[in-house]
């Protein structure tokens, strides 16, 4: 990812000026100083993030049901049979890695975003491979999680193509720094996975309007599948995202994060997933470092009532949103 970040701004001096962090800064200076070890079974296990998320009051997927051994792999195809489109994730999945989606299903073939239609064997064997670890941090073996298809607004109709687009917001101390929108792509298959091919829009962190795109860490003005005006993106319910991603801090003790939220057509905004280790490519959609905004918050100390998460926000906003 450094080298990613280094080939966009051509040069340390450059780096340095824009105030871009890579990862063994990363590793050493927020992750490893603000995390405690901990509290990583809290993000790194999707169910657990799912019951702290839901304890905290916010809205997560609906839950189907949960595969947790070989012999239950076959219960797949009645577990479904009532719900129209679902998902199945690896409950300690990374990168996106194993997450099948099927859009709709009829007399045991199942249909995917792109289209492309697997059968009964495809979905059991994807099943088994999630709980042998295939898709898992550090190859551990692990459970299946099935969850109900999430419906998005109409208002990203154009921006995303055959997946559901996702904000990352990364949370330092309960501040909201930095957010982009990833939307998928044909490359990416449907998946909103930037080292996929998936797009990358920096959001400005006061109005979630879109500052600039990326695409494989290459600005681009118009979504390559559909023909959008990347630009012209304005997330909706934009500080209700905001609060629910400060909120991110009390559910977890986590001192640095990356929030994963979407907008459903019917629930709004939910939260999906919560990372201890958020990647730097934010940087690159957003054109600009983390570390300025970073030390800005450093430099407060801790004051002996912390700001709420709405306060958090409001101060957010107003110091690191862009000039009108």
């Amino acid at each position: 990812m450094f080298s990613a970040i280094k080939a966009r701004f051509t040069s340390p001096y450059k780096l340095r000026h824009k105030g871009i962090m890579g990862m063994n800064q990363r590793n050493h200076s927020y992750i490893g100083r603000y995390n405690d070890r901990s509290k990583y079974p809290l993000v790194d296990d999707k169910l657990k993030t799912k019951i702290i998320a839901q304890a905290a009051g916010a809205t997560v997927p609906k839950l189907i049901g949960v595969i947790n051994n070989q012999a239950e792999v076959i219960t797949i195809h009645n577990m479904v049979k009532e719900w129209p489109g679902f998902v199945i994730k690896p409950a300690q999945g990374s990168g996106g890695k194993g997450i099948l989606v099927v859009t709709s299903h009829k007399d045991g073939v199942y249909t995917k975003p792109s289209g492309s239609t697997i059968g009964k064997e495809d979905v059991e064997r994807h099943i088994s491979n999630a709980l042998a670890g295939l898709f898992s941090l550090g190859g551990k073996n692990d459970v299946a999680v099935v969850e109900n298809l999430i419906k998005f607004d109409d208002c990203f109709d154009g921006f995303s193509y055959e997946g559901v687009p996702d904000v990352r917001i990364i949370v330092f101390k309960g501040y909201p720094v930095m957010a982009m929108m990833r939307c998928s792509t044909a490359a990416s298959d449907g998946k909103a996975n930037l080292h996929q091919g998936a797009v990358g829009v920096g959001l400005d962190i006061a109005t979630g309007r879109a500052i600039r795109a990326v695409q494989f860490d290459q600005p681009i003005t118009h979504h390559p599948d559909t023909g959008k005006d990347l630009l012209t993106l304005q997330v909706p319910h934009w500080e209700r995202l905001l609060i629910l991603a400060s909120s991110a801090w009390e559910m977890t003790g986590l001192g640095y994060m990356g929030t994963d939220m979407v907008l459903d057509k019917e629930e709004g905004p939910m939260v999906l997933e919560l990372n201890a280790r958020p990647g730097l490519a934010i940087q690159i959609a957003n054109g600009t470092g983390l570390l300025p905004r970073l030390k800005h918050i450093e430099a407060m100390g801790t004051p002996a009532e912390y700001p709420k998460p709405a306060e958090r926000v409001a101060y957010a906003a107003k110091q690191f949103g862009s000039p009108l």
